[in-house]
């Protein structure tokens, strides 16, 4: 796959992070999401590929646009696969915290897990512990097996959570281990990547989270070297016979990340809404704004970290000044 296709995978999550970022703090996380959405959809006219929605805004009765089964793109091009969420942490604008991310990932043809609309059990953890989770093991057992492979004492790691009420007895569990935790209010997309990113500070993502947004964790953790499974976790026997619908067919089964996201083609785009552990938000200037992007290839191992500058044209609409990217 043409490896300028990421750049135009940036261009698209760059044009969705600003037109959701104008929303920060005013306390309507719909409004920034489908602002979000809107501006996604329209940047995929422009881009030369026949894709196809497989993890989306939901069902075609469900959403308007970038629905799962849509086709986007020009029509030309590469055929591909593509998992977004045009805004990961919805509430993180709404109310102005940290952390929130337009997120693409593309692949070939099936190369993507149609993970139905339902949660998932996962656990997430950097190149240093490949190999060293297992979701048949205890938390503990694998929080051991996690410090013992970066080499830390368990009280020097750090695991991040989802801060919901379904994690109660994990958090208990956690704390029994001595391991130091981080409850995040939303985004385990970002925190799963986080692991995988120098500095941040994350070890390990434990809990129950979105079946959708582990394949785009998945993607992400493939271009990094980081690892993570998951065991989709079924609400009721409606979402139960949708998966299986969709081709699931073992309901117990753990699935890796080359299971959620298989292949060497897979591109990963993100730009930063708000400020958050890996990228910089959207910063709104006299002149325009700037934006802090990143994109990673599973084939070449490259991550690139992309500022662009945006200016007012004539029109009074934002176009782009200059970019730079750092390997």
């Amino acid at each position: 796959m043409d490896r300028h296709v990421g750049l135009d995978l940036v261009r698209i999550t760059e044009s969705a992070a600003i037109a959701c970022a104008r929303w920060m703090g005013r306390g309507d996380a719909h409004g920034a999401d489908q602002a979000a959405v809107t501006a996604m959809r329209q940047a995929f006219d422009a881009v030369d590929i026949r894709g196809t929605v497989v993890i989306g805004e939901g069902e075609r009765d469900e959403a308007p646009m970038l629905y799962i089964g849509e086709r986007v793109g020009t029509g030309y091009g590469p055929e591909v696969d593509i998992a977004l969420d045009p805004l990961e942490c919805t509430n993180s604008v709404a109310y102005g915290r940290p952390n929130a991310l337009a997120v693409i990932a593309l692949a070939q043809r099936g190369h993507f897990l149609h993970a139905p609309d339902t949660y998932m059990e996962k656990i997430a953890v950097g190149p240093d512990a490949v190999g060293a989770i297992d979701l048949r093991r205890s938390i503990e057992e694998n929080l051991e097996a996690v410090a013992a492979a970066k080499k830390y004492r368990l009280r020097e790691l750090t695991v991040a959570i989802l801060d919901r009420p379904r994690h109660e007895a994990l958090v208990q569990n956690v704390r029994r281990t001595g391991a130091r935790i981080n409850l995040i209010p939303d985004g385990d997309v970002s925190a799963a990547i986080a692991t995988s990113v120098e500095g941040t500070g994350v070890d390990v993502l434990v809990g129950i989270g979105g079946a959708p947004e582990g394949v785009l964790a998945a993607a992400a953790l493939r271009c990094l070297g980081g690892a993570i499974q998951g065991r989709l976790k079924f609400r009721n026997d409606q979402e139960t016979e949708r998966a299986r619908a969709m081709g699931v067919k073992d309901l117990d089964r753990i699935y890796g990340e080359h299971d959620l996201a298989r292949g060497d083609s897979i591109i990963f785009a993100a730009t930063g809404v708000t400020n958050g552990d890996m990228l910089e938000g959207v910063r709104f200037t006299g002149e325009g704004a700037e934006t802090q992007s990143m994109v990673m290839r599973v084939k070449s191992g490259t991550v690139r970290t992309i500022a662009t500058r945006y200016r007012h044209n004539t029109d009074g609409e934002l176009a782009p000044l200059g970019s730079s990217d750092d390997d």
